[in-house]
């Protein structure tokens, strides 16, 4: 099972880095590219334990559905999201965040199992884990961006 582990410094405070981090809102904002939409069940503010969301983007040129849950939540430290519907055989995507310095540090760890057996473990090490580590990245691009300025205010406000 593929998994990917990024850390983002983030001069800004943890508890807004984790509220920007489960904002449906700014997650919307920072997948434009895949014009990804919140369609079902929480469609907009702040995700929260034992509540879910169901997606809707394009990725490599084909609409996909992907429903996630929150299943695990400590606030401000850390909360787990699940898929419970969708393309992959499954997924689990940790999110931790911690004080440093006056800094937030925030660690995602995302364990993922794709299908289409041996198929998809040629996917992974084709294109599939970079393709994921890129999105993941730019999302903590765009949530840095928002925790650094005043923008966090727009989206947890």
């Amino acid at each position: 099972m593929p998994r990917i582990e990024l850390q983002t410094e983030i001069h800004a405070n943890r508890t807004v880095v984790f509220d920007l981090s489960r904002s449906i809102d700014l997650h919307k904002i920072s997948t434009k590219q895949t014009n990804e939409k919140a369609i079902a069940r929480k469609t907009h503010g702040l995700i929260s334990l034992n509540e879910s969301v169901t997606w809707k983007a394009k990725h490599f040129g084909i609409y996909q559905k992907l429903t996630s849950k929150i299943t695990e939540y400590d606030r401000p430290n850390f909360f787990v999201d699940i898929m419970v519907k969708g393309l992959f055989s499954s997924f689990r995507h940790e999110h931790h965040f911690a004080e440093m310095d006056g800094k937030t540090i925030m660690t995602d760890i995302f364990d993922y199992k794709s299908p289409l057996g041996i198929l998809g473990i040629v996917a992974d090490r084709l294109f599939l884990k970079s393709y994921m580590t890129n999105l993941l990245a730019k999302r903590n691009k765009i949530l840095k961006e928002y925790a650094e300025s005043d923008q966090w205010k727009k989206v947890i406000g």
